[in-house]
């Protein structure tokens, strides 16, 4: 009887101090309603309609007038002649993305943190930071300009009239490029902030006893960098098959769609020109799925490989 009080009393207690921490903060909490009301209207309820995908939905019934008809939909994109392509083609695209571009945030990050000079630390960061808010648009506009057959900077450096664009060979390598040129700037200010936060003491103990620029980096930074990166890679992975719809669709053409020819095009296509609903929604709704299952797998390999890791 005395541990069922004494349990009964902690529970009260602990319940009491929640209160009053509530109370006290109500501001905070207040503040903190608005993200999660916009996350439910906005990312929860419509989760609603991802019956449509299993419907032969027509506007004029309604999503529950319209007949349930299973995985017909789903059916017909695995069949459908170019599925392979599509998910062939989003799945190098964003995995050659990843692997290209993951690891130059990273690079640039330790480079930028070794410059003692703030003055030209800062330049160095804003002329980094600058393309990130260059509009997708114009970015694809640039790119058309500096790859176009006849008076293209490229072309006129290689001495040749190469229509980039119209080669699907060359479409993967324009994106990746163009990609890491616009947003490697922007991915810096993560690792910058928790390279920031490393005590210089560190750095100063490590020059008197002889390390090199290298081995600085090796041994103080990159153990540091390893919790960012590792959260990084996993949010990185949740995003793996979201291959960028604007800037595929903005730079695809019918002679390169053998390898710019992906699922978000793809759904595009079907759901808004063809108001086929119902399959564009069954196609993203696969598309989605894969995200997951590839979120949680990289989660578990990357909370097993940051423990096993060491760079001593």
């Amino acid at each position: 009887m005395k541990k069922g009080s004494t349990s009964i009393a902690v529970t009260n207690g602990k319940k009491r101090s929640l209160k009053k921490a509530i109370l006290s903060n109500w501001q905070l909490y207040v503040m903190l309603l608005i993200p999660i009301v916009l996350t439910i209207i906005y990312k929860y309820i419509p989760m609603y309609g991802i019956q449509i995908a299993f419907r032969d939905y027509k506007a004029s019934r309604g999503m529950l007038g319209s007949e349930w008809v299973g995985f017909k939909w789903f059916e017909r994109f695995f069949s459908s002649p170019n599925c392979i392509r599509m998910i062939r083609n989003t799945v190098l695209l964003s995995l050659y993305s990843l692997l290209w571009s993951f690891p130059i945030p990273i690079i640039l990050a330790l480079l930028i943190n070794q410059l003692r000079f703030k003055r030209f630390k800062r330049v160095v960061q804003t002329v980094l930071y600058a393309p990130h808010f260059i509009s997708i648009m114009v970015v694809c506009g640039m790119i058309r300009i500096f790859l176009s057959p006849s008076g293209g900077l490229i072309n006129l450096i290689a001495g040749t009239n190469i229509d980039f664009l119209s080669e699907a060979s060359a479409f993967r390598t324009i994106y990746i490029a163009s990609g890491i040129w616009q947003d490697a700037g922007w991915g810096i200010i993560v690792y910058m902030a928790t390279l920031s936060n490393i005590d210089t003491t560190h750095y100063e103990a490590a020059k008197i006893d002889g390390a090199s620029m290298f081995q600085r980096i090796r041994f103080i930074d990159i153990p540091e960098l390893i919790p960012t990166v590792v959260l990084m890679l996993i949010m990185s992975a949740g995003n793996l098959m979201n291959v960028g719809f604007e800037k595929v669709w903005l730079l695809q053409t019918d002679l390169n769609k053998a390898t710019s020819d992906v699922i978000a095009v793809y759904v595009y296509q079907q759901g808004i020109e063809q108001a086929k609903y119902s399959y564009s929604t069954a196609v993203g709704l696969f598309n989605t799925v894969v995200n997951i299952i590839l979120l949680i797998v990289v989660n578990k390999l990357a909370s097993k490989i940051s423990e096993d890791v060491s760079f001593v």
